[in-house]
Protein backbone atom coordinates (compact mmCIF):
# COMPACT_ATOMS: atom_id res chain seq x y z
CA UNK A 1 0.00 0.00 0.00
CA UNK A 2 1.67 3.11 -1.31
CA UNK A 3 0.69 6.56 -0.24
CA UNK A 4 0.95 9.53 -2.78
CA UNK A 5 1.84 12.87 -2.03
CA UNK A 6 -1.41 14.04 -2.08
CA UNK A 7 -2.94 11.69 0.38
CA UNK A 8 0.60 11.98 2.52
CA UNK A 9 -0.64 15.86 3.03
CA UNK A 10 -3.70 14.53 4.73
CA UNK A 11 -2.76 11.56 6.79
CA UNK A 12 0.16 12.97 8.41
CA UNK A 13 -1.46 15.67 10.26
CA UNK A 14 -4.06 13.18 10.84
CA UNK A 15 -1.48 11.03 12.85
CA UNK A 16 -0.06 13.86 14.85
CA UNK A 17 -3.93 14.67 16.22
CA UNK A 18 -4.68 10.95 16.76
CA UNK A 19 -1.55 10.66 18.89
CA UNK A 20 -2.44 13.89 20.80
CA UNK A 21 -6.25 12.47 21.27
CA UNK A 22 -4.51 9.43 22.58
CA UNK A 23 -2.17 11.29 24.93
CA UNK A 24 -5.00 13.54 26.42
CA UNK A 25 -6.87 10.23 26.65
CA UNK A 26 -4.26 8.63 28.92
CA UNK A 27 -3.91 11.83 30.64
CA UNK A 28 -7.39 11.65 31.57
CA UNK A 29 -7.55 8.66 32.59
CA UNK A 30 -4.53 9.10 34.93
CA UNK A 31 -6.51 12.56 37.11
CA UNK A 32 -9.24 10.26 37.12
CA UNK A 33 -7.94 7.55 39.04
CA UNK A 34 -5.76 10.38 40.65
CA UNK A 35 -9.03 12.45 41.69
CA UNK A 36 -10.65 8.85 43.16
CA UNK A 37 -7.42 7.78 45.12
CA UNK A 38 -8.32 11.39 46.61
CA UNK A 39 -11.69 10.79 47.31
CA UNK A 40 -10.88 7.45 48.95
CA UNK A 41 -8.52 8.73 51.38
CA UNK A 42 -10.62 11.24 52.63
CA UNK A 43 -13.23 8.60 52.43
CA UNK A 44 -11.16 6.21 54.97
CA UNK A 45 -9.84 9.47 57.07
CA UNK A 46 -13.66 10.22 57.58
CA UNK A 47 -14.14 6.62 58.94
CA UNK A 48 -11.31 6.71 61.10
CA UNK A 49 -12.85 9.84 62.73
CA UNK A 50 -16.16 8.46 63.18
CA UNK A 51 -15.07 5.36 64.91
CA UNK A 52 -12.86 7.64 67.23
CA UNK A 53 -16.47 9.47 68.02
CA UNK A 54 -17.60 6.10 69.00
CA UNK A 55 -15.10 4.83 70.80
CA UNK A 56 -15.25 8.07 73.09
CA UNK A 57 -19.10 7.42 73.59
CA UNK A 58 -17.76 3.82 75.24
CA UNK A 59 -15.83 5.51 77.19
CA UNK A 60 -18.49 7.46 78.64
CA UNK A 61 -20.99 4.81 79.08
CA UNK A 62 -18.37 2.60 81.46
CA UNK A 63 -17.93 5.58 83.63
CA UNK A 64 -21.44 5.57 84.08
CA UNK A 65 -21.56 1.69 84.57
CA UNK A 66 -18.95 2.20 87.41
CA UNK A 67 -20.99 5.34 89.09
CA UNK A 68 -17.87 7.49 88.21
CA UNK A 69 -17.76 11.30 89.44
CA UNK A 70 -18.04 12.21 85.77
CA UNK A 71 -21.61 11.08 86.34
CA UNK A 72 -22.57 12.37 89.85
CA UNK A 73 -21.54 15.54 88.76
CA UNK A 74 -23.75 15.89 85.74
CA UNK A 75 -26.68 14.15 88.14
CA UNK A 76 -25.75 17.16 90.45
CA UNK A 77 -25.93 19.97 87.98
CA UNK A 78 -29.11 18.64 85.95
CA UNK A 79 -31.05 18.44 89.96
CA UNK A 80 -29.52 22.09 90.58
CA UNK A 81 -31.04 23.07 87.15
CA UNK A 82 -34.11 20.94 87.65
CA UNK A 83 -34.55 23.10 91.25
CA UNK A 84 -33.79 26.88 89.73
CA UNK A 85 -36.82 26.02 86.88
CA UNK A 86 -39.19 24.73 89.56
CA UNK A 87 -38.55 28.10 91.73
CA UNK A 88 -38.35 30.06 88.43
CA UNK A 89 -42.24 28.57 87.66
CA UNK A 90 -43.74 29.15 90.99
CA UNK A 91 -45.97 32.55 90.99
CA UNK A 92 -45.24 35.03 93.79
CA UNK A 93 -48.96 35.16 95.10
CA UNK A 94 -51.08 32.93 93.22
CA UNK A 95 -51.25 29.61 95.35
CA UNK A 96 -49.93 30.28 98.23
CA UNK A 97 -52.41 31.95 100.69
CA UNK A 98 -56.18 30.48 100.19
CA UNK A 99 -58.90 32.68 102.06
CA UNK A 100 -61.34 30.27 103.46
CA UNK A 101 -63.05 33.60 105.35
CA UNK A 102 -64.99 34.99 102.48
Amino acid sequence: MSLKGVELQIAIPKTFEAGKMADQAQQQVSAQQAHANEALKKEVERKQKIVNTSEGMDEISEDEDAGGEYLKDINKKKKKKRDQQEKQAQHPFKGNFVDFSG
